[in-house]
């Protein structure tokens, strides 16, 4: 008989995403398990590319300290055509922007992410697999079973799949993943090489034959280590595993989804080395081959995100193309927007349409980015029309917004303010405060926090920082912080209420803000209200979207 257990959320899936949900809900105070059918964390650099805005998450959760030792910098793309340089693309963000793009093994990631979350007591439950689930109103009965035979049945309150593509708790969801297959194959392969390239740098380099048409291609992305790559291209007909799995029967693993690592022969170094030869922009011999394998490409996209108390995120929700590195950084935002909505309703804070929110929110954003992937893998970045900066705060996930999500309070259409609700709340510096002698940035006030409301102003016009800081309190029973953003040179008022002054205006030119404003953020950095004049009444209005009062 199957001993019984119980948790607030089970996570199934410890790769970034599960292991961000489960982070985040610890750092919140919710009881969970993480649970993973695998018995080790995988040694592969399979994901690399971390977002700048991923990196603004890691350090509201106060990790992304560890990731920038450990990561390398992403500085641009050198791209090569039948042996010739085509220039180069320097990836140069907006200054008040406060990461750049960076790049990080998806093993070394999974370390630090499970390191981190052992900081709450929280561990990863391995050779675990999710073999079926059936929810009531209550809750979710979860049968688990090990590779030792043992058997054990979870209640939970809620289950989260972010156990990939092949996920589990999406197909005992019943939930659609429409959407299509690549027909190439690549290899993929982590080595390093000798040569003279700027480091920081990914080459990309291709072949075209006479009919204009791309025939042979190699893309490598730099990784932590002396001359160490990531390193993908297109497979030889005798490495194919479609090939072999077509052979064997089991092609699409089972579920007709072929998507990622596949099985069959590995590439070896004489392999990579050939297409070195005939791509490489310069003579240069791979060594150190750390791992490799051969993988597909689908673009799929569940219809939903979750159904009652059970939701999916990540690989399970969406697969796509990796170009621009959106996979993992776009799987690792579900699981920031849905970690915080999961912690209000175990409380039994959550308004009746916060959990539902994270499919309103969530799912147009992996509607996007399937399609956006798909067609820069056909078509290449330059078929969008947008401006070069506007493509590289969209690649880096800084555009991601959710202005017609149900949880934030819209603004008029003819409003002018530079930020909307559901905007990212941006990062500015500058804040000087009674005590430091040095200035802070106001994602330093934010780290480590829930709901945070920043006050604006000295209260010409509008409700007194004291009553919005009371009213937010008591709304919301405790779970908002506020912060009181002074102007420059106006005078110290004491209230109880922490204060910064805004020394270089940059809140006020960041933020829109004028003689006098509030803005509350919700824990996933976006922006719930934006309010110009400031009051109790339009604080509450915006609260009671997602707190029940």
């Amino acid at each position: 008989m199957a001993r019984s257990e119980s948790t607030d959320v089970l996570v199934v899936g410890a790769g970034p995403v599960g292991l961000t949900l489960a982070a985040e809900l610890r750092r919140a105070g919710v009881a969970c398990r993480i649970v993973d059918r695998l018995p080790a964390r995988l040694p592969y650099a399979k994901a690399v590319g971390v977002q700048p805005r991923t990196l603004e998450l890691f350090e509201r959760m106060g990790l992304v300290r560890e990731v920038l030792d450990a990561a390398v910098p992403m500085r641009g793309q050198l791209t090569y055509e039948n042996g010739a340089e085509q220039g180069r693309v320097e990836l140069v963000l907006p200054p008040e922007v406060p990461y750049g793009f960076a790049a990080l093994p998806q093993c070394d990631t999974e370390r630090l992410l499970e390191d981190f979350l052992g900081r709450y007591g929280t561990g990863i439950e391995r050779s675990t697999a999710l073999v079926g689930f059936a929810q009531d109103p209550a809750g979710v009965t979860s049968r688990l079973t090990t590779t030792s035979g043992d058997e054990v049945e979870v209640r939970s309150r809620f289950l989260v799949g972010c156990d990939g593509a092949h996920s589990a708790v999406r197909k005992g969801l019943g939930l659609t993943f429409e959407g299509g297959a690549f027909p190439e194959e690549y290899m993929l392969a982590d080595v390093e090489v000798g040569w003279d390239l700027p480091p920081g740098y990914g080459v990309r380099s291709m072949h075209r034959g006479e009919d204009g048409a791309i025939d042979d291609l190699l893309v490598c992305i730099p990784l932590p280590g002396n001359g160490r790559y990531r390193m993908s291209m297109l497979v030889p007909p005798e490495l194919s595993a479609a090939r072999q799995a077509e052979a064997a029967g089991t092609a699409g693993g089972g579920d007709g989804v072929t998507h990622g690592l596949e099985g069959g022969t590995a590439p070896a170094l004489p392999d990579i080395q050939k297409v070195l030869d005939r791509l490489a922009p310069e003579p240069v011999t791979a060594s150190a081959l750390r791992w490799s394998s051969v993988f597909r490409i689908s673009h799929r996209l569940v219809d939903r995100y979750g159904e009652g108390r059970v939701f999916v995120a990540g690989d399970a929700a969406h697969i796509h193309p990796p170009t621009g590195a959106q996979g993992m950084n776009t799987g690792i935002q579900d699981a920031c927007n849905l970690a915080w909505k999961l912690a209000l309703a175990v409380e039994g804070a959550a308004g009746p349409q916060v959990l539902a929110g994270y499919d309103a929110e969530r799912h147009p954003v992996g509607e996007e980015v399937v399609g956006r992937t798909v067609r820069h893998a056909a078509e290449g970045v330059q078929a969008d029309p947008d401006d070069r900066e506007t493509l590289l705060l969209r690649e880096a996930q800084l555009l991601v917004g959710y202005r017609e999500s149900p949880l934030v309070t819209p603004l008029a259409p003819d409003d002018p303010a530079p930020l909307r609700p559901g905007d990212r709340a941006p990062d500015c510096g500058g804040l000087t405060g009674d005590i430091a002698a040095h200035p802070v940035r106001l994602f330093d006030l934010l780290r480590g926090r829930g709901h945070v409301l920043l006050v604006y102003g000295d209260h010409p016009a509008g409700d007194t920082a004291a009553d919005l800081a009371a009213a937010a309190r008591e709304f919301t029973g405790g779970r908002m912080d506020t912060r009181w953003i002074l102007p420059a040179g106006a005078p110290d008022r004491w209230t109880g209420i922490p204060h910064h002054h805004d020394s270089r205006g940059e809140f006020a030119r960041q933020y829109g803000a004028g003689e006098g404003a509030a803005f509350a953020v919700r824990p996933d950095g976006y922006l719930a209200a934006c309010l110009q004049p400031p009051t109790v009444a339009g604080l509450t209005e915006a609260l009671g979207r997602v707190f029940l009062p």
